[in-house]
């Protein structure tokens, strides 16, 4: 899917979600707060040489394989060696991928990646059949596996501001650096497709030698 559907198919989705939808039992009103500003996740030294900025869909298989495949190699040999200063930004494909986002927020900083890498390890089991009660049901499963309560969950599912915050950062960060399809990678300032291990170190190595 590339970006444009991507951002018909998520606007439209996150219109319902933030009108007078109720998803999985959970109803979503307008809410009249100030707008949030939404910060950057990122992994590694924030001085590092080299800054990679992923972005990707809770939602998107590839994505799911490049984290179960890749991620965990990059994360070893430069991340947390202070090479590679690692930025996740989460792409919205649908409404499911915006309340996974929302739960890893909602979760905490410091269970963010955590919560993000159990997103994507049981990404097919929480997607389920598809259906928006059943995906709710199994990201409050989710969160619940964390330690949060059903409270928490339910001011989080609730939490418009922050839903229309994370599209709009979405938006203009997508649209800033050319963002066609995940997952994508922006190393230094270029964007790159998904690619393998060995091609992601290789071009690590060569911005690092630079």
């Amino acid at each position: 899917m590339n970006r444009r559907d991507a951002l018909r198919l998520g606007l439209a989705g996150t219109t319902a979600l933030i009108g007078n939808a109720t998803i999985g039992g959970v109803a979503f009103a307008q809410d009249t707060a100030e707008p949030i500003v939404i910060d950057d996740k990122f992994l590694g030294a924030e001085d590092a040489p080299v800054t990679v900025i992923e972005y990707a869909s809770f939602t998107c298989p590839h994505c799911a394989r490049f984290h179960a495949e890749v991620f965990p190699q990059i994360k070893e040999n430069y991340i947390d060696t202070g090479k590679v200063k690692f930025v996740y930004r989460e792409v919205y494909f649908d409404r499911p991928g915006l309340w996974a986002g929302l739960l890893a927020r909602c979760a905490g900083d410091t269970r963010y990646f955590g919560v993000a890498g159990l997103l994507y390890e049981k990404q097919r089991e929480w997607w389920g059949n598809g259906s928006p009660g059943v995906i709710a049901e199994n990201l409050r499963i989710i969160g619940r596996s964390v330690g949060m309560s059903d409270t928490e969950l339910d001011a989080c599912f609730t939490d418009t501001d922050t839903a229309q915050a994370m599209l709009a950062h979405y938006e203009e960060t997508a649209t800033a650096d050319g963002l066609e399809g995940t997952p994508s990678f922006v190393v230094d300032g270029k964007l790159y497709s998904n690619m393998s291990y060995p091609d992601f170190a290789a071009l690590l190595d060569e911005k690092l030698a630079d």
